[in-house]
């Protein structure tokens, strides 16, 4: 019986950075865009101060857009495709949209409409970036 020596793993840290650097520019991406909304926002908010003194479902879909313009604007810097850019505001905007008609029936308040429009704006920001990983982890 013969024993065959085993050979050890060899990880080395190049081998990590390279497996790790889709991931990184991932999450980095979903960061500028966050970034992008917010500027977005404190630029367009002087704009439309009506609306932010506005009932709370006109206040919410102003800033809504205020947001999303400021990341559309950004992904066409980075030069996404229109495709993308569209997706993304639809997949910002909707939550909001969505929460109108319990808010509109009295199911939900103001402050509800816009704290879980803000959340899952967030979260299907997120879904729409992991449906079209790859795009979104290239350089």
């Amino acid at each position: 019986m013969t024993t065959q020596p085993t050979v050890p793993a060899v990880t080395t840290a190049a081998t990590t950075t390279a497996s790790r650097r889709p991931v990184l520019r991932f999450v980095g991406h979903y960061v500028e865009m966050v970034v992008a909304m917010v500027v977005g926002m404190a630029l367009l908010m002087p704009l439309t101060p009506a609306a932010w003194a506005a009932l709370p479902a006109v206040h919410a879909l102003v800033m809504a857009a205020d947001m999303t313009i400021g990341m559309a604007v950004w992904m066409a810097v980075r030069r996404h495709r229109a495709r993308l850019i569209v997706e993304m505001s639809a997949a910002m905007c909707a939550p909001f949209v969505l929460l109108l008609v319990p808010y509109g029936l009295g199911a939900v308040s103001g402050e509800t409409l816009m704290l879980a429009g803000h959340v899952l704006m967030f979260l299907t920001m997120l879904g729409a970036m992991l449906l079209r990983r790859d795009e979104y982890a290239h350089c």
